[in-house]
């Protein structure tokens, strides 16, 4: 697969006209982004020059033939030579490139499950009392989800039935009998269940799933690369209980999200303001830090701004942007810079995504850098361990921080973008649901599957995944989407792929005229006169950060339900055209064992063996009816997706046919 390659790093990073050579080709389709590594760098370091540093990097490690699995190692596999073609413990290439995967897959996992747990945790403590500063927001989606995993909430008060919601979700981590993991059971088709559970790969303990396949891929261990596949595909269903817990307990603890309009990019800074970022992945934090400036407004006046500005960066970003309309600032290659315009007064991170370097940043600025997770430290930054018992204190605490901060500001370091665009976001499976219902009040889901029937649309595609300095930022998610918008494709997307697509203005209506093909166009329109939305219908549904990709199978979910069929056969695909964190390849093999069509932008490091490549590419399909499309041209991915959306759409048309024909069911094992 091509890989971009720089041979003359040394002068790039001495020699502003090179690196400006660079940038403009390669480093960022974000104007503004672009902007700040321009005119505001300042001989400041940042990930863009350190990715050109790394150059050429191993490719050993690039193509997942480098074992570090004991002490012996590394270990290096070459193809020819007996010695050579095994590592010291006899390992093959395809051991220990299933070896990596899998580890992968479970770095993944422990992410998405750790957040999910400690959004579980909150709710318990809401429920007994211990977390004054949060409540119950949304009791009708504690309702929904009590009925959905088994508890009758019937005459409950919303404390009682959050603990056992609670209770019952943190059951899922820590339990030992042999039931399936409840939030796997309960969100997924009948067909998926027997599949999973002949494949045997259904975890029963989310915490269980990931030691063991820590286990299994250990020096002396599991040599099998397909048992450990398995493995790992045990451990990417586990990711995908722990994500949905996450989405659920966020949604009952402060609102599902609804159509919200805001602004996105890093010109939504204001130099008259005191500008808080809230980065990172945990909306118990961020929300509070929105209401703790709310009380501390007197007190920035005072200090001479007009106010208190929050922003977002990355997931934290979307999880406020779709839920208060806090502006975006930055998705995560975009993080730097933030810091770069000089009007960042504090940067409060919590987990997950956040880079060391923002310290060295923030020391050649007047930013204070706050951490604020236990195990999320950066050296020298400032520590606040948060936790919600004190949790309106500690945000307090931290807005101060950024009000003493903005008093020593040095106004010839600003220099901010004027980039910056109208955004829409709150697109919850809840919200598509009520905008459909307003054409077809007892089917709503039946008006997206008649569309995709009728051919106005060709299906669905899910955007996922990050920013990989390999490519240029934001460059892959905006040529995919606007392929497949041309080829009326119903458009969503969640996480920092979300971010680049609100910077660059597609989550706006201007863009379904823009961008969208005649049939996409035709669906949008209708929507949007019975549904009367208040700021219109955008091009792209923004879903929320990276753990709401569940709401995309929830939405697959409703239109399998809807035809009477499984995951595999429905018109829905999955792109991450930038992946790079852990957390991706965890999301792309659930959707994989899911039965979708997954491509993937940036090799993962697979290359090395022919055997664990197949099995991605093509044994996965045999098995489970979904595989990984991988291709690093993001137009060649892009049409690979609307050929596998066809292909389904075709069959589902012929199948349809024949039960029309011969007054039968729809076969849903075709």
């Amino acid at each position: 697969m091509p890989r971009f390659r720089e041979t003359k790093v040394g002068e790039i990073l001495n020699q502003a006209v090179a690196r400006k050579k660079i940038l403009d080709k390669v480093r960022t389709a974000d104007a503004a982004g672009k902007w700040v590594l321009e005119n505001a760098s300042d001989g400041i370091i940042t990930s863009y020059d350190r990715y050109l540093a790394q150059q050429p990097q191993c490719s050993f490690g690039l193509t997942g033939v480098c074992c570090r699995n004991c002490v012996q190692g590394p270990c290096r596999i070459m193809p020819t030579g007996e010695a050579k073609s095994r590592g010291i413990c006899g390992a093959t290439a395809y051991t220990i490139v299933a070896r990596g995967l899998a580890r992968g897959i479970a770095g993944g996992a422990s992410s998405h499950s750790d957040h999910g747990r400690h959004m579980a945790k909150t709710l318990l403590e809401v429920a007994e009392g211990r977390a004054p500063d949060y409540k119950v927001s949304d009791p009708a989606k504690l309702r929904r989800v009590a009925l959905k995993v088994g508890i009758n909430p019937e005459g409950k008060s919303d404390r009682e039935l959050a603990k056992e919601v609670a209770l019952k979700a943190l059951n899922d981590y820590y339990r030992f009998d042999e039931k399936p993991l409840t939030w796997l059971d309960s969100y997924i088709t009948p067909g998926r269940r027997a599949k999973f559970k002949h494949t045997n790969i259904i975890p029963t303990n989310l915490m269980q799933a990931i030691t063991e396949v820590i286990s299994q891929t250990v020096m002396g261990m599991d040599a099998d690369p397909v048992n450990i596949i398995f493995g790992g595909l045990k451990t990417a269903l586990a990711d995908f209980t722990g994500m949905h817990v996450a989405t659920d307990m966020s949604d009952i603890l402060f609102g599902t999200p609804e159509p919200v309009a805001t602004e996105a990019n890093l010109g939504v800074l204001e130099e008259e303001y005191i500008n808080v970022a809230t980065h990172g992945h945990n909306p118990t934090l961020s929300d509070m830090i929105v209401e703790a400036a709310l009380q501390l407004e007197p007190e920035a006046i005072k200090a001479g701004a007009k106010g208190i500005k929050i922003v977002g960066v990355c997931c934290t970003g979307n999880e406020l942007l779709m839920r208060k309309g806090i502006p975006l600032a930055a998705n995560q290659a975009s993080q730097e810079l933030a810091i770069m315009t000089g009007a960042v007064d504090a940067m409060v991170v919590d987990v997950q995504c956040f880079l060391p370097s923002l310290k060295v940043l923030s020391d050649n600025y007047h930013t204070r850098l706050v951490t604020t997770a236990i195990n999320a430290k950066i050296p020298t930054a400032t520590h606040i361990d948060f936790n919600e018992e004190e949790a309106l204190e500690l945000a307090k605490d931290i807005v101060r921080q950024a009000i003493e901060a903005y008093k020593r500001r040095n106004k010839d370091k600003i220099r901010i973008p004027k980039e910056k665009t109208k955004a829409l976001a709150g697109f919850s499976t809840e919200a598509i649901e009520s905008l459909l219902a307003a054409v077809n009040p007892e089917q709503p889901w039946k008006v997206l599957t008649d569309a995709i029937e009728s051919g106005e649309l060709a299906g669905v595609a899910l955007f996922a995944g990050c920013n990989n300095q390999k490519v240029a930022q934001d460059e892959g998610h905006l040529t995919v989407a606007k392929y497949l918008a041309k080829n009326n494709v119903l458009l969503l997307a969640t996480g920092c792929a979300a971010g680049a697509l609100a910077k660059a203005g597609l989550t706006t209506p201007g863009a379904v005229e823009a961008y969208a093909g005649d049939g996409l166009k035709s669906f949008l329109k209708r929507i949007e006169e019975a549904a009367k939305p208040q700021y219109g219908l955008p091009l792209v549904f923004h879903q929320g950060s990276c753990v709401d990709n569940v709401r995309g199978l929830d939405l697959a979910v409703k239109m399998a339900e809807t035809w009477g069929i499984d995951l595999p056969r429905v018109p829905f695909v999955v792109t991450a055209p930038e992946d790079m964190h852990e957390k991706a390849l965890s999301i792309g093999s659930w959707f994989v064992t899911m039965g979708f069509p997954v491509h993937v932008g940036v090799m993962p490091p697979i290359e090395g063996s022919e055997l664990v490549y197949s099995v991605g590419t093509q044994i996965a399909y045999d098995v489970f009816g979904g595989s990984f499309i991988f291709d690093t041209d993001p137009e060649s991915g892009a049409k690979k997706l609307v050929d596998a959306l066809d292909y389904r759409t075709w069959k589902l048309r012929i199948h349809r046919a024949a039960a029309e024909k011969y007054n039968t069911a729809l076969a849903s094992g075709y």
